[in-house]
């Protein structure tokens, strides 16, 4: 059985080898080239591309509007390619492959998988979606969901992260059991 860990390496390891060279610069906080992100049903690459050239004098919307420039640019001239190397990732690893690049502050993700999760909630927390709805922050309780969970993720990330790395290490445990399978 492979661990979460195991398969985020493989994962990062073809992408590190097949990505082409001089299409990111840089190395990310793991000391590869690009961050990728898997779960269940993606994996996103992201990766750093150089921030263009303004001086240092330009205002903010011009920087910004630069740096779209800069973005734009990157994906048109990468399309064909990142998209034969999404179709050998999705072939090898079961999952859809989607992209990004950070350019200067700023992450544009281009195309991104949006999953439906179905839950159960009771009145109370029907009426917290609703209220955000009634006040014009989300449009639906589907998107009211979505702002909610962005919100715990931003404001908890120590703690996810703590709570991923304790997972980690009971899949690492549970491999090292009996013919390293887990009980079905």
């Amino acid at each position: 059985m492979t661990t979460r860990d195991e398969l985020d390496e493989k994962v990062r390891g073809w992408f590190t080898g097949r990505l082409p060279e001089g299409w990111y610069e840089g190395e990310g906080s793991d000391g590869s080239a690009v961050e990728v992100t898997v779960d269940r049903e993606e994996i996103t690459v992201v990766g750093r591309i150089p921030a263009p050239t303004v001086g240092a004098d330009v205002s903010a919307a011009e920087r910004a509007a630069a740096v779209e420039g800069k973005v734009k640019g990157f994906r048109e001239d990468t399309r064909d390619r990142r998209i034969a190397i999404a179709r050998e990732a999705e072939h090898k690893f079961g999952r859809k492959v989607s992209w990004g690049v950070d350019c200067d502050d700023v992450r544009v993700l281009f195309t991104h998988l949006s999953v439906p999760v179905m839950t159960r909630l009771r009145q109370p927390d029907r009426r917290v979606l609703d209220t955000l709805v009634d006040a014009g922050v989300a449009r639906s309780r589907s998107e009211a969901l979505a702002w909610c969970v962005r919100l715990v993720g931003k404001h908890a990330e120590e703690w996810l992260s703590e709570l991923r790395s304790a997972m980690e290490q009971v899949d690492r445990v549970r491999s090292q059991g009996p013919d390293g399978q887990v009980a079905e």
